[in-house]
């Protein structure tokens, strides 16, 4: 599961590098997003982004379940500190995973008001009958 999660990573960051900086590529994956946040697209990603946190949540309790018995114990085998290990780096890739994934959401989310924005004060400028007069042009 550890390279899954490391490839999901890799994936999310190149996806919030291109929405970072304007290019066409960014255009591409804003559309993607669109689309996949209509129809069924919205309930998948949900129940994705669900099934993670619980399986997250799940590591943590394994992580804090394994630490009580090394200190109910005193001492920790090798198999504890093995599991242990794997736990917390499957948590934490999971869990940055998760906020990567909040990320990419809000930064289309951004994106996208900033388009409209951007759309609706340029219908209110050119609307505009009225245009500045500028003091630096000589008559």
């Amino acid at each position: 599961m550890t390279p899954l999660l490391f490839m999901v990573l890799a994936m999310e960051m190149g996806v919030i590098i291109t929405m970072l900086f304007h290019s066409p590529l960014r255009n591409l994956i804003i559309m993607g997003l669109d689309r996949l946040k209509q129809g069924r697209g919205l309930v998948t990603s949900r129940t994705i982004f669900a099934t993670l946190f619980i399986v997250f949540v799940f590591n943590v309790y394994d992580i804090l379940k394994t630490q009580k018995r090394v200190i109910e114990v005193g001492t920790t085998n090798p198999t504890d500190q093995v599991l242990l290990a794997n736990h917390i780096l499957e948590a934490s890739l999971m869990g940055f995973c998760l906020f990567l994934g909040l990320m990419i959401d809000r930064l289309h989310y951004y994106i996208k008001e900033l388009w409209l924005l951007r759309k609706s004060l340029k219908v209110t400028r050119d609307s505009n009958p009225i245009h500045p007069v500028n003091k630096n042009k000589k008559a």
